[in-house]
């Protein structure tokens, strides 16, 4: 038998997953720098400004922000893989897609407000109801101290309407948000499925570690209880990069 060509040695199903993923770019730059910009700051490679897809000058509030995202670009090795680069990814669509459609995603955010995670409980096992307690009931406390407004839970998953005055509260905050920081309140809302924990990481309430925990209670009993899966487990640490990026974004962004 002839030995493997360019050392691939390969099988089939393997050598054909490999071809089916698209061929990262090359590395083009050497230095990833930021300088000052219009409005406030910009990563630069080899002194030429960084653009999005939609060749937009990738402008940033802070300089804090850049030089984080400057790191993501640095951190790249001989190909560029942009699943890596989730800041990158973030300030992107702020500028192309979150810019130019603050009311929709305004409203997109609202509506998991009507169908919090925060608010749907376990009747049962007693273990898990005390669990979701503990890590839910502190921030509905804490909605109902700062909007002035209480959020309804219920048991099981039938749902359950809010009170017009607590949504209305909710989109007040909403509404003084600008493009970065409602991209990453946004982000961690769609990947927790809690406006209210990420309202509570934006506000300082929580810090993401405890964000992470309160939006995984459920999740984390059930493998507690019957174990996890490999590709469960790659999902879960894809998401979780995703979540701690959205949650640096806001933080590094400053507050308007």
């Amino acid at each position: 038998m002839s030995p493997p060509e360019n050392g691939d040695d390969l099988g089939p199903m393997q050598r054909a997953q490999r071809q089916m993923r698209p061929e990262l770019p090359r590395r083009f730059y050497q230095a990833a720098t930021v300088a000052d910009a219009d409005g406030g700051a910009t990563v630069q490679l080899d002194g030429r400004s960084v653009r999005t897809p939609a060749k937009r000058l990738l402008v940033v509030p802070t300089a804090e922000l850049a030089e984080a995202i400057a790191g993501e670009w640095r951190a790249q090795g001989e190909r560029i893989d942009p699943a890596s680069m989730p800041l990158t990814r973030l300030a992107n669509t702020v500028i192309d897609a979150v810019a130019e459609r603050m009311p929709e995603v305004r409203a997109d955010a609202l509506n998991y407000a009507g169908t919090d995670l925060v608010c749907y409980r376990a009747t049962h096992p007693a273990a898990l109801v005390a669990l979701q307690a503990r890590h839910w009931d502190p921030l509905l406390d804490w909605v109902r101290r700062v909007c002035g407004a209480a959020l309804v839970t219920t048991a099981g998953l039938g749902h359950q309407p809010q009170p017009a005055a607590t949504i209305d509260a909710i989109r007040s905050v909403l509404d003084g948000l600008d493009a970065f920081a409602l991209a990453g309140l946004h982000e961690l809302t769609t990947l927790s499925g809690s406006l209210v924990i990420a309202l509570a990481i934006r506000e300082d309430e929580i810090d993401t570690e405890a964000g992470w925990a309160a939006a995984h209670v459920d999740e984390d009993w059930q493998v507690s209880q019957w174990g996890e899966d490999f590709e469960a487990s790659e999902r879960r640490k894809i998401r979780r990069r995703d979540f701690e990026a959205a949650a640096r974004l806001i933080r590094l962004a400053g507050r308007e």
